[in-house]
């Protein structure tokens, strides 16, 4: 059976690319790969978010290349 990656899965890919499947679409899965807080200019201009995402795109193609680490323990999921 193969892994399909679900929101909330933190998986690992090759090149040392690690982190939460933010998005999921049968075409690719997005992995947040890097958060910080926005600066106070950016924050004010948009207050609706408090941090900056760095998403790294996974095509349905290579997900057969992520690696299942665990699920995030504030939701239910199934691997």
């Amino acid at each position: 059976m193969t892994y399909e990656p679900q929101v909330n899965h933190f998986v690992k890919w090759k090149n040392d690319v690690s982190g939460w499947v933010y998005f999921k679409d049968r075409e690719y899965v997005t992995i947040e790969y890097n958060v910080r807080p926005k600066d106070e200019v950016n924050l004010e201009c948009c207050p609706i978010h408090k941090n900056e995402r760095l998403l790294v795109v996974c095509y349905a193609e290579q997900w057969n290349e992520l690696e299942y680490v665990k699920c995030r323990e504030c939701v239910t999921c199934d691997k």
